[in-house]
């Protein structure tokens, strides 16, 4: 780990503390938590470490992604790549003086835009960590709404972002998350009206799920509120290009992963909380809002308009306790869209859902293989192996394919299931690649 201090410096450190050597220091550690016996490569020149770095990257091996389950392989236009990366906004953090940067609240302020125009909503917020936290943000401002403590989880929503919400609340003991098991791979309404009561404060409604399927979100949202209870949606943004916005079928709040918007699909991250909601519920949003209004010249200006933190005047009643956010990847995301506009996004997400279809009916039709669920979908979709799923991503591993998810992982129930995806980067070949491999397989 590279370290600013010289020797001199720690040993002055050191004294101050009362410690004679780091050793000393950290000896409160137990000794089978630390880490050590690093045997440490001889310090290269320039050229030889840039040489060094291209070896070790000539060792990865190019696959063919369809594997999703929250991050997607999209194409980045190289203008997004090429904007961010200029020094007005490589900082990512918003400043404390915020008015005097009124370029970063503008951009703030487009993507908040954005995001309302894409979910349908009023209101959206300077974005958050990602998508999973910012369900629980939403959850959380549900629960203070409603005055409720109950909150229905489908089992269709994505097990990682369960297990977010169960760890966001399992100090507090609530609200009291309770999953709705979804044998058909959806939140069936029949199911929903018979776990709603008086109790609940909220229904999670994701659209497309876990599984790639889509939810009858309008009959899911009439049904909570016939209850008094609100409707959090969990929505793809791509899929918006397509799809009913949650605010037109009925949600109070919706949520998504923003990553696929112009964020390269990176080794975990970074991703991008989008949140949004209805007027009504804007004082309960969590982080930053930045809103347009005018100087005392009458000339246009942004300032930051809401901050429910816990860093200000009565911190006691924040409602989150979210102290920044993803301006940088809020930007990716603005500039994104900006460059594909409303038919960009559109032909983005017809693309999607071509190829995925596609590339699931030539899949079925594979002898020992069937889609696990039926319903419509969107650009992933779960599909029955004949052998474990992890197998099979194995094999097709070594044939430059990532096959997808097996789920396996998450319930042994579903060890034979396969999650697989398709975007608009796909290609015909690697689809028919696909097909024969498993065919291969399949023998």
């Amino acid at each position: 780990m590279y370290s600013p201090h010289t020797a001199a410096d720690r040993d002055a450190m050191l004294r101050a503390i009362g410690a004679d050597t780091l050793d000393e220091l950290l000896a409160q550690i137990p000794a089978e938590l630390r880490a050590g016996g690093y045997d440490w490569p001889a310090a290269l020149a320039a050229p030889e470490l840039l040489a060094h770095a291209r070896a070790l990257a000539a060792k990865n091996k190019p696959l063919a992604c369809f594997a999703g389950g929250g991050a997607r392989d999209r194409f980045v236009p190289a203008a997004v790549k090429a904007l961010t990366q200029r020094g007005e906004f490589l900082s990512a953090y918003t400043p404390y003086q915020a008015e005097a940067s009124q370029g970063t609240l503008q951009a703030i302020y487009e993507f908040q835009s954005s995001v309302c125009a894409l979910y349908g909503m009023d209101a959206a917020n300077a974005s958050l960590y990602d998508g999973a936290t910012a369900l629980a943000e939403a959850v959380a401002a549900a629960a203070r709404i409603a005055g409720r403590k109950k909150i229905l989880l489908p089992e269709s929503l994505h097990p990682d972002w369960r297990a977010v919400l169960a760890t966001a609340f399992a100090a507090k003991g609530e609200p009291i998350l309770e999953t709705v098991p979804c044998p058909t791979g959806r939140l069936e309404p029949d199911a929903l009206a018979r776990r709603l009561d008086e109790t609940v404060a909220a229904v999670v409604v994701a659209t497309p799920n876990f599984f790639g399927l889509l939810e009858d979100g309008a009959a899911l949202a009439a049904l909570a509120r016939a209850q008094g209870a609100l409707t959090i949606a969990v929505a793809d943004p791509v899929s918006l290009g397509v799809l009913e916005a949650p605010g037109v079928w009925g949600a109070d709040f919706a949520v998504g992963e923003g990553q696929g918007l112009g964020n390269a699909l990176n080794y975990g991250g970074p991703y991008l909380g989008l949140f949004a909601c209805k007027r009504a519920h804007v004082r309960h949003v969590p982080g930053r809002i930045c809103g347009l209004t005018t100087d005392a010249e009458g000339k246009r200006g942004f300032v930051l308009t809401l901050q429910a933190r816990e860093q200000h005047i009565r911190r006691e009643r924040a409602a989150s306790n979210v102290c920044s956010n993803e301006a940088l990847c809020a930007l990716a995301a603005t500039i994104h869209l900006a460059l594909l506009g409303p038919e960009g996004l559109k032909e983005v997400a017809e693309l999607s859902v071509d190829k995925a279809h596609r590339l699931a009916e030539k899949l079925a039709a594979v002898p020992g293989f069937r889609l696990r669920f039926a319903g419509p979908f969107f650009d992933e979709f779960a599909l029955e192996c004949a052998v474990p799923a992890e197998r099979v991503r194995n094999a097709l591993l070594k044939e430059g394919l990532l096959a997808g998810i097996p789920l396996g992982g998450y319930d042994p129930a579903w060890k034979n299931v396969l999650l697989v995806g398709a975007t608009e980067q796909r290609t015909d070949e690697e689809i028919d690649r696909f097909a024969a491999a498993l065919g291969r397989l399949a023998r």
